[in-house]
């Protein structure tokens, strides 16, 4: 979509603010030009897997599908958050249709059955939305010996995918990340963070850079089968991944969170819509962005093929080929 040149230059500087982009005035100030909403009914028959989906932004993007007529797919790895969720949403909708799967991302050898499965009842899956997320306050790792942010944020999401890339077919992958990519650059010397002091802050940032990178890897390669891929970030949004992973930051911005429904938007619009927008994009509030704040600290075309070598490497998905590099490379 193209912007009348002041509309542009307003949308420029509340982007490059943060605040004023980023909190709730960002969507109210935005709605002026941003493209149209998605036709009542868009997704009718259509299904859709949202992950992490029992709270927050996963239960928003839900919401927001289901209202689009979707047969929305839930996954979480608590049974009881994942059928109260199912509830709210019935509550609202009472002849919606959801489904409830218990089931934990960064286990990626579950990850990979859960996919196997999923495509068996689901042989034509309009989208799935990658929306779990987690911000351990110490290090840890999965059983399978992952750090516990990157299973979760990067190598279950890639399991799921190539997982469903057959019943995606056509379909769209949307990615939920964090604006927090924007301060962390692609670490590929130690994707697994085993140097220096943990973070949990800096390990979720460094993972969200991270898909920003994959997004793009997996819109060249999955492009051949009709699927479609993008990135959004949600803003400031006051949901549980906020207010209990960053109390200090929640309560200093309070006033000015955006709501999860908010949020969301952008995920459901991503979804739905009709519009031509192609596909590897980055989008906020409905507009593809920059994935880089400044022109500084891009990542190498070296450095986006040792992320892809090692995602693959690790998770075995797809099979490594001697002589393949990054898809799409000549």
């Amino acid at each position: 979509m193209v912007l009348h040149e002041a509309a542009a230059a307003v949308d420029w500087v509340m982007d490059k603010s943060l605040v004023l982009g980023y909190t709730k005035i960002g969507p109210a100030v935005r709605r002026a030009w941003w493209p149209s909403d998605p036709a009542p009914g868009a997704l009718t028959g259509r299904h859709v897997l949202v992950t992490g989906a029992s709270g927050g932004l996963g239960l928003a993007t839900a919401r927001g599908l289901a209202r689009l007529g979707a047969a929305v797919h839930l996954t979480g790895r608590d049974a009881g958050r994942l059928e109260d969720a199912r509830t709210r949403l019935l509550d609202e909708r009472p002849r919606a249709e959801v489904t409830t799967h218990v089931a934990d991302v960064s286990d990626l050898a579950a990850t990979a059955e859960f996919g196997r499965r999923l495509s068996r009842e689901v042989p034509h899956l309009h989208a799935v939305v990658h929306n779990a997320g987690v911000m351990p306050p110490k290090r840890t790792t999965t059983p399978e010996g992952h750090e516990l942010t990157l299973a979760t944020h990067v190598l279950g999401p890639h399991v799921l995918t190539y997982g469903l890339r057959a019943a995606l077919a056509g379909g769209r992958v949307v990615v939920v990340t964090s604006g927090g990519a924007y301060g962390q650059r692609l670490d590929v010397e130690d994707p697994e963070y085993t140097r220096g002091d943990y973070s949990g802050v800096t390990a979720y940032a460094r993972t969200k850079r991270m898909q920003l990178v994959m997004t793009e890897l997996w819109a060249r390669d999955l492009a051949a089968d009709g699927i479609r891929v993008h990135s959004m970030h949600p803003g400031w949004a006051d949901t549980p991944g906020v207010t209990d992973s960053l109390p200090r930051f929640a309560a200093l911005t309070g006033p000015l969170l955006r709501d999860a429904d908010s949020g969301a938007d952008t995920a459901v619009w991503l979804t739905a819509t009709g519009d031509p927008i192609g596909t590897g994009g980055f989008w906020h509030d409905r507009r593809r962005r920059s994935t880089h704040y400044a022109p500084v600290g891009v990542e190498t075309p070296e450095q986006v093929a040792r992320l892809w070598d090692y995602v693959r490497e690790v998770t075995g998905v797809p099979a490594a080929q001697l002589g393949t590099d990054v898809p799409g490379a000549t």
